[in-house]
């Protein structure tokens, strides 16, 4: 089907999107579409099962020529997450690309430079950061200002605890209600981030104290769905909510 799409698209089309980081190699995601560009001017067909746009951002350079002509993957995730039919679905496929090594999150951040403007660049632009790595303490930030928000209690923030592990820190900690919430960047999808997670969260937990963990994307994509567990936790521990 990708090659169909090229073929009937013309000799300066090329797989872009989703169907570019599948044909890259991307799984878990299914698009039901081809998703084909070509250059600005050139005739697009129109076939069953075939989406061909025209784009000025299609660069000879941008185009990986050898087999199936398709977009490089770091200009793929973005145009994918440009396309997408929600934020959530846009930051997805970003993290998917980059998790599952199509590219990489500063690569995805130089293409992202490109787009100059677009009601979702912002967005796309904070989701980056978190994938990244480099921004916990903006997720920590963004958290505070959510407690706000929801008018949640302040929490005690960078907590030290001793564990069979050692010291460790903790994001956010509410001693009086005996919650914890860490606030996970996308290095926790590693496998040793994981098993070090676990037997962390799990010291902790045998002491008597919840801990929820809310991925930095989460907060871009599940805001209200998150902050409700957060406040359940503290009403569990004792806290009454105003709004309650």
């Amino acid at each position: 089907m990708r090659w169909y799409a090229v073929f009937e698209a013309g000799p300066r089309a090329a797989i872009d999107g989703v169907s570019a980081l599948e044909a890259a190699g991307l799984t878990g995601w299914h698009a039901e579409t081809v998703r084909v560009s070509i250059p600005r001017g050139a005739p697009a067909a129109r076939r069953p099962g075939l989406l061909v746009r025209q784009t000025r951002r299609l660069r000879k350079d941008d185009v990986i020529q050898a087999g199936l002509p398709r977009v490089r993957p770091e200009i793929a995730a973005v145009r994918a997450a440009l396309w997408a039919v929600s934020d959530r679905q846009a930051a997805t496929v970003m993290a998917m690309a980059v998790q599952q090594r199509l590219t990489t999150a500063e690569a995805i951040g130089r293409a992202l430079l490109d787009i100059k403007r677009h009601r979702r660049r912002k967005f796309l632009e904070r989701v980056v950061l978190d994938l990244l790595g480099g921004s916990q303490s903006m997720g920590e930030l963004d958290f505070a200002r959510l407690c706000r928000v929801y008018g949640l209690p302040r929490p005690d923030r960078q907590s030290i605890r001793t564990t069979s592990k050692g010291r460790v820190y903790l994001d956010v900690y509410w001693h009086r209600y005996h919650l914890f919430v860490e606030v996970d960047g996308i290095h926790h999808v590693k496998v040793s981030a994981v098993v070090a997670d676990a037997l962390r969260q799990n010291d902790i937990s045998l002491e008597a104290d919840v801990v929820l963990r809310v991925p930095l994307l989460g907060l871009r994509v599940a805001e209200a769905e998150f902050m409700r567990q957060i406040c359940q936790g503290l009403v569990n521990g004792g806290w009454r909510s105003q709004a309650a």
